[in-house]
């Protein structure tokens, strides 16, 4: 097998989260795993930094790792006219066809990388793309179709609709997804049916240990808590977490409905809410004693916070995935997610690592159920660690992506 390139709008080593960073995993373990594997990016430092500006020389480097990396100029382009439709975009109005041309024009863009793919494409057996929507790969992928495979990271929204990706995208040679749920919503939009497609997930660091003691001790939280991971924003539906939980301390499902508790009054009052993550969010004044923000902490010390928490709780409706979900199982927790996000819904069903909430009095009683009924509890992250082990370790990961490739480049020669 020939080398396999990985295109992405911008590299480094230690840009953290999201594709940024699901690139890495990926392209760093098939590289220790013997691959011939390549970078090729632009000159920009990173997604918030300026897209006009190259921060890295053009030309040839490499990764901690050894991987080599070839990165390309960037195209100057108009910030003005690319805003102006990612505007209608974000507030969900289709573009016309000139429209969406200016999307891709404007976006992020290197002729100088499109040109190397299109002149060099024999050089290598796979360009793969992550995530779709960025002009490197809907400009890479017009390069070179026949040998190009996205990683693309669908959620359904505007972008994913616009009619411009959905015909180039049908021409690629695969596409691997995060999730069941993505390739679903891909099969209503895209036409795959005749192209290697499969569920691979991301790969997660399995070997992390954890102290719940030492978190508890080094942080002086000694009662029962409910952890959040993440960054703090109205995106990942944080201000419902707070809303709910406020309420759950108010005891709202009980008022003036004569039911009993399941949780003590003491039970109650003694919950706290742990936050770990970048961002500023404002707490209700009526939970500002219950709510700990812990803002960035350490790797370990978050992986001890998972260990010592009775659950996590991801509230997000709009993921393509979830570390946080993976670590808190590793962790052996159980997770509460939010039932209108498909992709972590779908995980906790079949992991039977958790539980998940539409309403206020779902969230209630989940929470009520996990906090007095700590066997089961124990249980489903256990559920989870299982799961996580069998779908995610990067022994599987790696394992599967090579059969993906070696199946895919079989086809390719078979069929011209």
């Amino acid at each position: 097998m020939k080398t396999l390139a990985f295109v992405v709008p911008w590299y480094g080593d230690n840009i953290p989260g999201g594709a940024e960073a699901a690139l890495r995993g990926i392209s760093d373990h098939l590289f220790e795993a013997g691959m011939d594997v390549e970078i090729l990016t632009t000159t920009v430092e990173k997604f918030t930094a300026d897209w006009n500006k190259d921060f890295y020389k053009p030309g040839e480097y490499k990764s901690k790792k050894g991987i080599p990396i070839r990165r390309f100029p960037i195209r100057k382009r108009n910030v003005a006219a690319f805003d102006a439709v990612n505007a209608k975009l974000i507030n969900k109005s289709a573009l016309t066809p000139q429209e969406e041309e200016t999307f891709h024009k404007e976006m992020i863009n290197s002729p100088k990388l499109y040109d190397y793919i299109k002149e060099h494409q024999e050089d290598y057996s796979f360009f793969v793309y992550i995530p779709y929507m960025f002009g490197t790969t809907y400009w890479g992928v017009s390069a070179c179709p026949k040998k190009s495979v996205l990683i693309p990271c669908f959620h359904d929204e505007s972008y994913a609709h616009m009619k411009s990706f959905r015909k180039l995208y049908s021409e690629v040679a695969g596409m691997l997804f995060n999730a069941q749920p993505e390739e679903d919503l891909t099969e209503k939009l895209y036409d795959i049916h005749h192209m290697k497609t499969e569920v691979m997930g991301l790969g997660v660091d399995t070997n992390l240990t954890y102290d719940a003691a030492r978190f508890r001790e080094k942080f002086n939280i000694k009662d029962p808590f409910i952890l959040y991971a993440g960054r703090k924003d109205a995106g990942k539906n944080i201000y419902t977490l707070l809303n709910y939980f406020k309420r759950f301390k108010q005891g709202d499902e009980h008022i003036g409905n004569g039911n009993q508790e399941g949780i003590t009054a003491q039970q109650r009052a003694a919950l706290k809410l742990v936050l770990i993550g970048g961002g500023d969010i404002e707490i209700p004044s009526e939970i500002k004693d219950s709510v700990i923000d812990l803002g960035f902490v350490d790797i370990q010390d978050k992986y001890d916070a998972y260990g010592a928490a009775e659950l996590l709780c991801q509230p997000s409706k709009n993921e393509s995935f979830s570390f946080v979900i993976m670590e808190s199982w590793l962790c052996n927790r159980p997770v509460l997610v939010h039932e209108h996000c498909d992709v972590t819904r779908n995980f906790v069903s079949c992991s039977d690592g958790g539980l998940y909430f539409n309403s206020y009095f779902d969230f209630a009683g989940t929470v009520e159920y996990i906090l007095t009924h700590k066997e089961e509890a124990d249980q489903m992250g256990k559920n989870g660690h299982d799961y996580v082990m069998d779908h995610f370790a990067w022994d599987v990961i790696v394992d599967k992506y090579k059969r993906f490739f070696s199946e895919l480049e079989a086809d390719l020669q078979k069929n011209g």
